[in-house]
Formats: C-alpha cells, sequence, structure tokens
C-alpha cells in the first residue's frame, strides 16, 4: 500500500507540475516569469495578460489539484488522497520543467482539498473574499483563506486530511513571504495594477 501511496503522490506532482499560467502566457507570446512577480500563478497572470486569462487559469490549476486528489483517493484511499494533494502543490509550487519556479499552490491546493472538504473550501473563499474585496490585495486574501482552509480541515477531518492541509498550508504561506514583507512595507501591488 505505501507504494501506492508513492505513486499517487508521484502522479500529483506530473499532475500539478503543468504550469497553465506559463503555458497561457506562451500562447500569447509573453513569458510570464520575467513580468511582475516571476510566479505563473494566477495573479501574476492578471498583472501580465489580464482578467480573463488570469480566471483560466484559477480554474485550471484548481481543475489540476483537484484531479490529482480524486485520483490518489482513488489509487490509495486516504492517505492516497494526501499524498496526490501534496504532490500536486509541490509540483505547482517547483515545476521541474520550468527549472523549479512555479506558483504559490492557493488555486491547487484549494482544488484538491475541494474534493473531500467543498464546504470547507468554500468557507475560505468568502474569508479571502472578504479580505480581497475592500484592500484589493490578492495576497492577503490567499493568505487569510488558507489560514481558514487549514483551521477548519484541522479541527474536524481525519488526520491524512489535517496533514494534506497543513502542509499545503505552509508551503502556501512560506510561498507568500515576500508578500508579507511588502505589504508590512506598504509597497504591495494591489489586483489590477499591471505588471512592469
Amino acid at each position: 500500500m505505501h507504494t501506492v501511496w508513492l505513486y499517487a503522490g508521484v502522479l500529483g506532482y506530473l499532475l500539478g507540475s503543468v504550469p497553465f499560467g506559463y503555458l497561457l502566457g506562451r500562447l500569447r507570446g509573453v513569458d510570464v516569469r520575467r513580468h511582475g512577480s516571476g510566479a505563473t500563478g494566477a495573479t501574476n497572470v492578471a498583472r501580465t495578460l489580464g482578467l480573463g486569462p488570469a480566471l483560466l487559469t484559477v480554474a485550471l490549476d484548481a481543475l489540476k489539484g483537484f484531479l490529482a486528489a480524486y485520483l490518489g483517493l482513488r489509487l490509495g484511499g486516504e492517505w492516497g488522497y494526501a499524498a496526490a494533494g501534496l504532490g500536486a502543490v509541490l509540483g505547482h509550487s517547483w515545476p521541474a520543467w520550468l527549472g523549479f519556479r512555479g506558483g504559490k499552490s492557493v488555486a491547487t491546493g484549494a482544488g484538491a482539498l475541494l474534493v473531500l472538504h467543498p464546504a470547507a473550501v468554500g468557507v475560505a473563499v468568502l474569508v479571502a473574499a472578504a479580505f480581497i474585496v475592500p484592500t484589493r490585495y490578492v495576497s492577503l486574501g490567499s493568505i487569510a483563506g488558507t489560514l481558514a482552509l487549514a483551521s477548519w480541515i484541522a479541527a474536524t477531518a481525519p488526520l491524512p486530511h489535517k496533514l494534506t492541509a497543513a502542509i499545503a498550508g505552509a508551503i502556501v504561506l512560506w510561498r507568500h513571504r515576500g508578500n508579507v514583507q511588502r505589504l508590512l512595507a506598504g509597497t504591495e501591488r494591489r489586483f489590477g495594477e499591471r505588471a512592469a
């Protein structure tokens, strides 16, 4: 069974590492890694390419997380779900195909947890929106939503789910450390500001 969990983790990594934001940029002749924050996620895509490609990036990144976790669940039960979900988060943040330079895994992690925790993800989205709408700081909403989601699952879910949410949440927060510094310094970009 442990071998199955390993396979689930590798499958999750491969799915998670599909760089949709980067690929959508390339379709327009733009390498999003050379603009804005340099990340391949939806926020940088929005700043670089606009709202439409950013929304598509969110949907595709969430879908790959969902698909990875679902297949992991089918392959190896709850521990397969945990391994594949974490694999997807790792793949999105550190894709081998792009020199291990990816996004921050907010949508991918949420997509993975959506498989078994739709209510928790829904609440996290509302918490994120409550911070993003008045401030226009996507990073602040992402951090708040991540903390809400991880806390909910830590309080209510079985151990494999707790570990997935805790480790994925820690990765998301670590990936936002630069944003936290800019928020504290008052230099963080607001949503809608175009990348240089």
